[in-house]
């Protein structure tokens, strides 16, 4: 189902049209009683728990890279 709003009213009150959104429901912003824009209610975004040892595998650490160490010389005590 969706709800038409005059431009003005929506830049009144365009939080409050935000915050009533549903996921799936819009509403559709008139001008001159012509359509414009239209806001649509997206359902929120959830996030997959980290899995542990899910990045095993994609940093590799050297331990001795001392052959980039040389361009910090001056910087080091």
């Amino acid at each position: 189902m969706s709800a038409t709003v005059t431009i003005e009213e929506a830049q009144a009150h365009l939080a409050e049209l935000i915050d009533k959104l549903t996921p799936g429901e819009e509403v559709i912003i008139i001008r001159n009683e012509q359509p414009i824009a239209r806001i649509v209610g997206e359902p929120p975004h959830v996030q997959k728990p980290r899995q542990p040892g899910s990045a095993k595998g994609k940093l590799i650490i050297l331990g001795e890279d001392e052959e980039h160490l040389e361009d910090f010389k001056e910087y080091m005590p």
